[in-house]
């Protein structure tokens, strides 16, 4: 099984989202519940934690905000796939003892992830073994963002443009913590390339299904290019991993908002 998301709000089409606006404000209650009335009990929300608690606070003296959080999702946690937390660039080495008690308060029924940006997280030292160390003794996904797509395109589009400005371009690091890897893959406008760069993914997902659940997030600079990267990925997928069908009709995307 691996559950696929990005693709489009309507729930017969994937099996999971990433809650990307939970980064920048919580949702009304009478939306959660909305949320809940447009999916199953098979369904799966990853969900980010607010940039108030992983930016603004850096994961300290956030108790209060924490709990809003919480409370605010409990009508969805039973299809939590995973909260996970997107840190800043300047999140460092410094601040992993922050990280390790933020961690270790938090509810014990869910699943999560972190995903770092931090360019000592990726430089294979001291660093980044206490890392990745620390995910695995506390069962926490290392999030993987893949964004060598898009920052390889011609940015001949605003949209390119503004995601080469935008999205972080750190190494990739395909490794396992936890039970639920999550990879996030931001295509570009040009499919060919898209394809190739996902075709190690495909053997990394392959072997991971044998003894994990992964996440794959598909994500493009322009969101209307979003079924154009399915419908190039998916053969592929169908070829190398369990559990993927017939390939969606994916309407126009639209919000669960």
């Amino acid at each position: 099984m691996i559950k696929i998301s990005k693709l489009s709000n309507d729930t017969r089409h994937v099996n999971c989202v990433e809650g990307n606006t939970t980064l920048y404000a919580l949702p009304k209650a009478e939306i959660v519940e909305r949320w809940h009335a447009q999916t199953t009990d098979d369904f799966r929300f990853c969900f980010k934690f607010p940039a108030t608690i992983s930016h603004q606070a850096a994961l300290r003296q956030c108790e209060d905000l924490k709990q809003e959080f919480f409370t605010r999702l409990a009508p969805l946690a039973g299809r939590i796939g995973q909260y996970w937390l997107q840190l800043p660039a300047a999140f460092g080495p410094q601040d992993l003892p922050a990280l390790w008690a933020f961690l270790d308060g938090l509810p014990g029924e869910f699943t999560y992830g972190v995903e770092v940006r931090h360019p000592a997280f990726f430089a294979k030292g001291d660093a980044e073994q206490a890392l990745n160390r620390g995910l695995h003794q506390r069962g926490v996904n290392r999030v993987m963002l893949d964004s060598r797509p898009v920052h390889s395109a011609i940015p001949g589009t605003q949209e390119i443009i503004d995601a080469q400005r935008k999205k972080p371009k750190v190494p990739v690091h395909a490794l396992v913590t936890a039970g639920n890897p999550m990879v996030r893959f931001i295509g570009s406008d040009d499919m060919t390339r898209n394809a190739e760069f996902f075709e190690v993914w495909l053997g990394k997902l392959a072997h991971w299904q044998q003894t994990t659940t992964p996440y794959l997030f598909l994500h493009t600079p322009d969101i209307a290019q979003a079924p154009e990267l399915v419908h190039t990925l998916w053969p592929k997928m169908q070829d190398a991993l369990t559990g993927i069908g017939r390939e969606p009709a994916i309407p126009h995307q639209n919000s669960l908002l």
